[in-house]
């Protein structure tokens, strides 16, 4: 799908109206940001408006203040990141919308940068209200979307100002798009899709869009039980995915169909109780002790999975492999990231906790590219079109 950038209009001198994905973690002690990786995400996109004189304004939300106005979610913190960040000033406004808010865009000098207060301290951001989508266009001239992370949800702020302002998108959504978008229709082969997490039925719907598409599917995490099951293992006291449960048995004869390789665990690594420090064991995936649950990955399954990843020119990996948080359940997902980080293949990560997987394990460097979307990587990768992509002007 097509969609003009920022690259294709006339940004000088005018007020671009830019959607940011600035919804980052707090420090609970001091109340600033604890990781700025979003907002560096988006400073192509700023540096680029400023040098072409555009005078910016910036809205993003923070958290899930559910409509009303929270003190600890206002975007003061952020917009301090951001200056340092920027090396120069950003004014701040009390509200997204309204008289304040538009005094101070109209204030903005060329090159200023002003960003807006949270945009879900109104209801009315989330429900699309197209009277409150009208109020955040009069802020701008043109309407600039980066923020892949919320291009899935149909709000006033992603899709819903579309309609009174041109609308492109900013370069971090053109880089999603081009980046995802390409792998899947344009895969280098062998190209290998990793999935891994906790349920199949959250991502069943990416297994079939990905079947079509790739030459192997390794699966790991929680939903990988799910098809052992649909094997006929017995995988203990694991949790087994209570939702359909012919979705793992419908993937594996669709796979076979197509001749899709499907690689699951043939070990796991075992505990007696869902606790941290639980005991544990390396056992093979059809001898799981009675009450015992898997809880990641065993080293012949590690070997297996990073042989397949070696053996790939693409490479896709959306959730962990275990329980990943738990030093003792974390060995998988570090094997999977350093095989990713190894390769010479295209690796491509989307999801936050696998994102936060290969950052926490020092191989985000060396993937060619990891997505700043969660959810909206997740209905990409399912082959949905996407609302505040849908909204933009076609390229």
């Amino acid at each position: 799908m097509a969609k003009q950038s920022i690259r294709d209009v006339d940004v000088r001198s005018k007020r671009i109206l830019v959607r940011v994905d600035f919804n980052v973690p707090l420090d609970k002690a001091t109340g600033e940001v604890a990781d700025d990786t979003r907002i560096r995400a988006v400073l192509p996109t700023i540096r680029l408006l400023q040098e072409q004189s555009a005078r910016i304004v910036l809205c993003s939300h923070l958290g899930r203040p559910d409509g009303r106005v929270v003190e600890a979610l206002r975007l003061a913190p952020v917009a301090r990141r951001l200056a340092a960040l920027l090396g120069a000033a950003v004014v701040t406004a009390d509200d997204c919308v309204g008289g304040d808010a538009e005094a101070a865009a109209a204030a903005l000098p060329s090159g200023g940068v002003l960003l807006l207060e949270n945009l879900r301290f109104h209801p009315e951001e989330e429900r699309n209200d197209t009277a409150f989508a009208r109020q955040l266009a009069r802020l701008g001239d043109i309407f600039v979307n980066d923020a892949f992370g919320t291009a899935h949800r149909a709000h006033a702020s992603t899709s819903g100002v579309a309609a009174f302002l041109p609308a492109v998108a900013g370069l971090l959504l053109e880089k999603e798009l081009a980046f995802i978008g390409g792998a899947l229709d344009r895969p280098q082969r062998p190209f290998v899709a990793v999935l891994g997490g906790a349920k199949v039925s959250d991502k069943i719907r990416v297994v079939e869009n990905l079947l079509a598409k790739v030459d192997t599917l390794v699966i790991g995490g929680g939903m990988a039980n799910a098809f052992l099951v649909a094997q006929g293992r017995d995988v203990g006291g694991s949790r087994v995915d209570s939702g359909d449960p012919g979705h793992a048995r419908r993937a594996l004869d669709r796979a076979k169909e197509l001749d899709v390789r499907v690689l699951l665990p043939v070990d796991a690594v075992v505990a007696a109780r869902f606790e941290r420090d639980a005991e544990c064991a390396i056992v093979p995936v059809d001898k799981v002790p009675v009450g015992w649950a898997i809880l990641d990955i065993g080293p012949q399954s590690q070997t297996m999975y990073g042989a397949a990843v070696r053996a790939a020119k693409l490479v896709i990996w959306n959730g962990p492999m275990g329980v990943f948080e738990w030093p003792a359940f974390a060995a998988g997902t570090r094997s999977l990231a350093e095989a990713m980080g190894a390769t010479s293949a295209t690796t491509i990560v989307g999801g936050g906790e696998t994102t936060q997987a290969v950052e926490e394990m020092g191989v985000a460097d060396r993937i060619s590219y990891v997505s700043t979307g969660g959810g909206a990587t997740l209905e990409f990768l399912e082959g949905r079109v996407l609302p505040g992509v849908a909204a933009l002007m076609d390229g």
